[in-house]
């Protein structure tokens, strides 16, 4: 278990379940790939609009059943990254997302959502599994993530893992 807790902080913007890819990074924008911070201005607008402009630093995307079904566009956790989301929170996640959302450095958690709504306040204790809604006071639990994640995470995703590493650290 890492000695390192990190507690990530911020609201809650609640969506639905087979949040997609395409949800997330629209295909119509197909052409900013090459401009990911561009792109990241548009995440997650074909669900809500004004998403991008209501997001800080730190803020939590809640999800359902399935979240980042279709395209394994890596593009998708990397924007939703850059727009300073701190973690993706659902019930499930389509297995591609999941793993690329590792890769860049992205927190995902597998947990019930049902207990948290828009605009709650959460805290997330990623190694003791642990989600504190302090809005209605109470603590959800999810399985921690392995310690190899962790370090993937705060190394800044697996590039920046390796890089610091020179391979692995397992």
């Amino acid at each position: 278990m890492s000695k390192n807790v990190k507690i990530l902080r911020g609201t809650s913007f609640k969506f639905g379940d087979d949040i997609s890819t395409d949800l997330i990074a629209p295909g119509r924008l197909f052409h900013l790939r090459s401009n990911l911070p561009e792109l990241a201005k548009h995440v997650l607008e074909d669900a809500d609009p004004e998403f991008s402009r209501k997001v800080k630093p730190g803020d939590f995307v809640v999800g359902g059943k399935n979240f980042g079904l279709g395209s394994s566009r890596e593009h998708a956790p990397a924007i939703i990254k850059l727009a300073g989301v701190g973690a993706v929170l659902a019930k499930s996640f389509a297995r591609i997302f999941f793993r690329n959302s590792i890769n860049v450095g992205l927190p995902v958690l597998v947990c019930d959502t049902d207990k948290i709504e828009e605009g709650d306040e959460l805290e997330i204790l990623l190694s003791r599994g642990i989600i504190r809604n302090n809005t209605r006071n109470i603590d959800l639990k999810f399985n921690p993530l392995p310690e190899v994640m962790i370090k993937i995470l705060n190394d800044g995703g697996l590039v920046g893992h390796i890089k610091k590493n020179r391979g692995f650290n397992l």
